[in-house]
């Protein structure tokens, strides 16, 4: 299928699961114990039309390339290659993402650029959010997770999707606001969420938002 694919066993599985992970583009083919591989593979085979089909939906890869249109908190930016040999590597202004850069470094170039901006946003936000539930955060950092746009520790260290520098900005607020709740509800209970909507109002639509984009994020670099 062009793919690549992952059988994994799951100790709590009672089925045979199929999945098409949009982040890395892979199956992952998921068996119950005791279910031998062979019987796996017959299961994805008879399911190829539907793996076809959600491959097939998954946006087009656009690289950081000279050219390429990418958004930046949601609004489109076109890389372009900076000529003059002093400006600073990197530069985002009026619509354009200019690059002092020999072709082959533009992805470390762009992707380092866009991970250190990620990690400004989120962590203004996520300390002004905190200070105004009389919270703390201890740290904030940024990295290319596949599986949670945000994570927060018992310690008060948040960590962020670097992706979600793609995102419009009242998609980063509802993760920030995510993820602040935690430092005072450790647990998606009903007070989680309730403290989620005083601080990120409305906040069904972003997370609406994230499940329907998730594979366009991801489809960046």
């Amino acid at each position: 299928m062009g793919s690549p694919l992952l059988i994994r066993v799951n100790p709590r599985a009672r089925r045979i699961a199929l999945r098409v992970d949009a982040a890395e583009r892979k199956l992952e083919l998921v068996l119950p114990p005791g279910v031998p591989p062979s019987k796996g593979l017959r299961f994805l085979t008879a399911k190829r039309a539907w793996v076809m089909s959600r491959i097939e939906a998954l946006p087009q890869r656009v690289p950081f390339a000279e050219g390429a249109v990418v958004p930046v908190l949601g609004i489109p930016h076109r890389i372009v290659r900076e000529t003059d040999p002093v400006a600073p590597s990197v530069v985002i202004s009026d619509g354009e993402i200019r690059v002092r850069s020999d072709p082959v470094h533009f992805t470390r170039r762009v992707s380092g650029h866009l991970a250190a901006n990620a990690a400004n946003e989120l962590a203004k936000r996520a300390h002004q959010l905190a200070a105004s539930i009389g919270r703390e955060v201890v740290k904030v950092t940024v990295r290319d997770t596949k599986s949670r746009w945000g994570s927060c520790s018992g310690t008060g260290n948040l960590s962020f999707s670097w992706r979600l520098i793609f995102a419009p900005e009242p998609i980063l607020d509802y993760v920030v606001a995510h993820e602040v709740a935690h430092l005072v509800e450790m647990n998606h209970g009903p007070r989680f969420w309730r403290l989620v909507e005083t601080l990120s109002p409305g906040s069904a639509r972003p997370r609406a938002w994230l499940k329907r984009h998730r594979s366009e994020l991801f489809s960046y670099g």
